[in-house]
């Protein structure tokens, strides 16, 4: 039988301000387990919490970059529920107020661009991060309490593919808005996935089942390939599919069942006593929304009007630091498509490292234009890059290395003659039929200039000089 998947996903990404949602603690991810926290951290009695501004800045950023309704009043709710990774037995979290609702987010698909709506975002505190073994558990504290967002889909994602596209479309954004480094590695940025399946044409959506903690693209891609078969495997069967919660072994390289749900958990919500509502100035959330950054989908689009192919759009878009690299330096008039080349053959594999502390962008473009204008040549080129980290502008490397390129026509066919006439077995090997002896005589005429010919003009005027024998 032919089914329709249903895909909803459940996003939790943490923000990067420098202390935490309700306390005075450093958000450290590199920091000693358990030496950023405090006593409000840890629930100590007497302790009060106190909201943190940046982290509804951020959030404000997020809703505004996906064009959700924002609630001007804030306000928290206690969830309850305890395990050991909870330190108070209860979150403070937003139930029935989420700081935003019904937003979209434009995805890429094999079949053109999609849009999928977002059900809710809402702010809360992260928990504690355990970290299990066979004979024990041990807690690290540093995360309890850090800025988190809940980003929550509608279930408008019908395969693997579409879900990745959405993680990963999702995770640029929070990427150039610069709220977070989503790095999945580190927990920083995390994945719920529900999937159901239903009969093809069926208006109702079968029993979904959720697959928890999917740390990369990758992984969501194979969990989801991994149930699809399993619920089809189980519905073919003629059996039912209970709801339950899933996670996904690497090792196994399937989904594998962690517990049934019998029923929703009743996590006692009530409104946080601790936290009055807070009425958000107007002005301030127009402000927040008015001045976000370039998104990722502009810039996609606007990439794509310089005349960049796809493959070189779709990886600056995915990394924010060398796309705001290459913005610098066309911006000083050189080159878009030979900028964008050696952006990314050149430059992409320091993409972790600030650019305008290994080459500036303004000699960059120079070196562009040299290039551009057939000053210098490649090969002189991959000079100067050794170069320009040095702080020397291109001119000075070009006195230095004497690296001018000669496009002088009458010069270089006097080399080429040169050649010939004290290799004259050169114009029988060409006649011949033999490919080397044209490499050759290039090789003469790069010596004999020391290495200044333009490669291209040489090329030509050998071949066209070597045809007149």
């Amino acid at each position: 039988m032919a089914y329709e998947v249903t895909i909803g996903i459940e996003i939790h990404c943490e923000l990067k301000t420098k202390t935490k949602m309700f306390s005075s603690a450093p958000v450290q991810f590199d920091a000693v387990a358990n030496t950023a926290v405090n006593e409000i951290d840890l629930a100590f009695p007497g302790t009060l919490p106190s909201l943190n501004q940046k982290a509804v800045e951020y959030s404000l950023m997020v809703c505004g970059a996906l064009g959700m309704e924002i609630d001007p009043l804030l306000k928290f709710d206690r969830k309850n529920y305890f395990y050991s990774d909870l330190p108070k037995g209860y979150q403070i979290t937003q139930d029935q107020h989420p700081v935003g609702k019904k937003g979209k987010l434009v995805i890429e698909t094999d079949k053109g661009e999609k849009t999928i709506g977002i059900t809710r975002l809402h702010m809360e505190e992260d928990t504690a991060k355990q970290t299990h073994y066979d004979d024990m558990t041990i807690i690290d504290f540093n995360r309890a309490g850090v800025p988190l967002i809940e980003i929550v889909s509608e279930p408008e994602m019908k395969s693997a593919l579409e879900a990745t596209a959405y993680v990963n479309a999702l995770r640029q954004l929070l990427l150039f808005l610069d709220v977070s480094d989503v790095k999945m590695e580190d927990g920083q940025f995390r994945c719920d996935v529900n999937v159901s399946l239903a009969p093809q044409g069926s208006k109702q959506l079968g029993t979904k089942v959720e697959i928890k903690n999917l740390n990369s693209i990758n992984n969501v891609y194979r969990g989801i390939e991994s149930e699809i078969e399993r619920q089809t495997k189980v519905l073919d069967a003629g059996q039912e599919v209970f709801q339950a919660t899933y996670r996904f072994d690497e090792e196994l390289k399937k989904t594998v069942l962690m517990r049934r749900k019998e029923g929703a958990v009743d996590y006692r919500y009530f409104p946080e006593p601790n936290l009055v509502p807070i009425a958000i100035d107007e002005e301030w959330i127009n402000n927040i929304v008015s001045d976000l950054p370039e998104l990722p989908h502009e810039r996609t689009k606007r990439y794509r009007e310089l005349g960049l192919p796809d493959n070189q759009v779709e990886v600056l878009v995915g990394h924010r630091e060398m796309s705001e690299y290459y913005d610098e330096v066309i911006s000083y008039g050189s080159d878009v498509l030979l900028s964008a080349n050696y952006c990314l053959n050149e430059a992409l594999g320091l993409v972790d490292r600030n650019f305008s502390e290994w080459i500036s962008a303004k000699y960059f473009a120079e070196m562009i234009k040299l290039l551009s204008d057939k000053t210098i040549s490649s090969k002189q080129a991959k000079v100067m890059l050794e170069e320009l980290p040095k702080g020397k502008d291109p001119k000075t490397i070009m006195k230095e290395k004497n690296m001018v390129q000669i496009n002088d026509e009458s010069l270089i066919s006097d080399w080429i003659n040169d050649v010939l006439q004290n290799n004259p077995q050169v114009i029988e090997d060409y006649k011949a039929g033999k490919d080397n002896s044209l490499k050759f005589v290039m090789g003469q005429v790069m010596k004999l200039s020391k290495g200044q010919a333009n490669p291209a003009l040489a090329n030509k005027l050998v071949k066209n000089i070597l045809d007149t024998y």
